[in-house]
């Protein structure tokens, strides 16, 4: 089955968690480069795979292409990328990248051929539904298909066999130059299947456990992920009946969807899903829950279930975020994974758990679903191979509880995820949770253990500790007209200076750039200022472009 069932995804949004300028700039700054420091971490977490949402060159926000062979100058170059992917395979990370092959920018060159060209591009025939009957809602003097009604996404014609060469081409690319293990499919859903099977010939051909999986939000996944087209794709039911469930106080959600997919003659036991509870474009977790204390029996259970289990950046420690009515950017933040205001850091060592334990048990990796007790705020399933059963147990509720399991054995069970505490069972036997609790059980003589090594402690700085030596932080000099970034991440457009009519004090006229266009003055040396956060000295305001 490939190198997947071994494995534990850690999922990157690189524009956003790098603090790359929404809009390309032209400017070559390797930003992407902050993941050498963030090897350890990762590493901590037991995640030997690591998913890149897109990061070739784009005019804003990725999705939208405009060079399939060249990383965004945002982030960096292809030199650059490739000294990383070969630090991560040196660490056992395995590399993902984002396929984005449904739609382009308005910036791809075939377009911009077409837009100076018109009729006589040669061109032409590369994007869906093309004709110059008409106006397109961009302005252009021709019509053309835009993705799901976005106009700055041009849906490529992926029947045309120039099209289809030429992305298989750049994913062939991709492998050589950067030696890439696995390609997410982006809207896999609008599609042609075909294109699938011919890149899975291209990938398959170029490395035989090269993994694809599918962004898929609905239908039938047995059409996406079979022996013909993808691997796998996105668990979209799960993800909704994980938090759902927690939610509504309702554990029979989750346990139909897993029973529907993976139990007795579930339609998708023949997938190995990619499960998920948050990602770049839904909101975090830690927003979804009306119950935080609910966090760590929601990652227990991605773990646990049949799949890959992905973490999305910065949710190991519980942080939030929420789409808004103009923009996904809330759920994209830059964050320094080493130092995460506000973190959660019983949540990450009940991630860092959750990797070893995975990883040492082959029933959690490899074997068949079952539910065994199904409460509205308890639950029980359990993995099982021919050679190792494991159980698995949730109270939801703020109390002490107990919960009745048929082990079918006369053993001993190791619970694994709480000290390697041993209970002996026979046959039926009551199992005691406490609050916002889960168990992982492994059916066994009393010998089995997990060995747990580092935990994650709250950095703490001692009056006698020594210090690195603070850069010193000069004022802006001088405020111009452009797009600045606050200290907390919020992006402004500078307009100008002005002077109050009344005081004379000097103002700074800027306003944000979200799409509510709120206009703000502010005195000039409050904008320039300096300020601490996060225990550094950093200017109030920085100036991107």
């Amino acid at each position: 089955m490939g190198y997947i069932n071994e494995s534990i995804i850690y999922n990157i949004y690189p524009l956003g968690f790098c603090g790359a300028p929404r809009d390309n700039d032209g400017k070559l700054v390797y930003r992407l480069d902050k993941i050498y420091d963030c090897i350890e971490h990762l590493k901590k977490m037991s995640v030997n795979v690591l998913v890149f949402n897109p990061l070739f060159e784009s005019s804003r926000h990725g999705y939208d292409t405009i060079d399939y062979r060249k990383v965004d100058c945002r982030l960096g170059d292809n030199n650059s990328f490739k000294k990383i992917c070969n630090t991560l395979h040196e660490n056992g990370i395995k590399v993902i990248l984002d396929g984005v092959f449904n739609h382009v920018g308005r910036d791809f060159f075939a377009f911009k051929d077409v837009q100076q060209n018109l009729g006589n591009s040669r061109y032409c025939n590369w994007f869906q539904n093309l004709n110059f009957g008409g106006r397109s809602p961009k302005g252009d003097p021709f019509w053309y298909e835009g993705w799901a009604g976005h106009y700055d996404l041009v849906k490529l014609n992926l029947q045309n066999d120039e099209v289809v060469n030429y992305l298989l081409d750049s994913v062939k690319f991709w492998i050589d130059e950067f030696d890439i293990d696995g390609l997410r499919l982006d809207a896999a859903d609008c599609i042609d299947l075909e294109f699938f099977r011919k890149l899975r010939n291209v990938c398959k051909s170029e490395k035989p456990d090269f993994w694809l999986y599918g962004e898929i939000t609905h239908g039938d996944y047995n059409r996406w992920a079979n022996d013909n087209l993808l691997d796998s794709v996105t668990n979209y039911e799960c993800y909704k009946g994980i938090y759902s469930s927690h939610n509504d106080h309702n554990y029979f959600e989750i346990a139909h969807s897993l029973n529907r997919q993976f139990g007795n003659g579930g339609i998708y036991r023949n997938i190995y899903t990619y499960n998920f509870v948050d990602n770049h474009d839904v909101n975090r977790i830690a927003s979804d829950l009306k119950d935080k204390n609910h966090l760590e029996n929601v990652y227990t259970l991605m773990y646990t279930m049949p799949g890959v289990p992905s973490i999305y950046y910065g949710s190991e420690y519980g942080i939030e975020g929420k789409r808004t009515q103009f923009s996904d950017y809330e759920l994209r933040p830059c964050l320094d994974l080493n130092n995460v205001e506000n973190a959660n850091y019983d949540l990450l060592n009940h991630i860092i758990k959750l990797g070893k334990v995975r990883l040492a048990l082959d029933a959690l990796k490899y074997g068949n679903f079952d539910n065994v007790n199904i409460m509205n705020e308890k639950l029980v399933y359990k993995r099982f191979t021919d050679n190792q059963t494991v159980f698995i147990a949730f109270n939801l509720t703020n109390h002490d509880e107990k919960i009745g399991i048929d082990t079918g054995c006369n053993a001993k069970l190791t619970d694994v995820l709480n000290d390697n505490e041993v209970i002996d069972v026979n046959g039926y036997c009551e199992l005691s949770l406490k609050p916002y609790s889960s168990r992982i059980l492994v059916v066994n003589d009393g010998s089995f253990k997990v060995n747990f090594d580092d935990k994650c402690e709250v950095k703490t700085v001692t009056a006698n500790a020594p210090r690195k030596k603070e850069k010193k932080v000069e004022k802006l000099k001088k405020v111009q007209r452009g797009r600045y970034r606050h200290f907390k991440g919020t992006e402004y457009e500078v307009l100008g200076v002005s002077t109050h009519s009344e005081t004379g004090e000097k103002l700074v006229i800027y306003m944000s750039v979200d799409g509510k266009e709120t206009l703000w003055a502010r005195p000039y040396d409050m904008f320039t200022d300096v300020v601490e956060h996060n225990g550094k000295k950093i200017n109030r305001f920085t100036l991107l472009s």
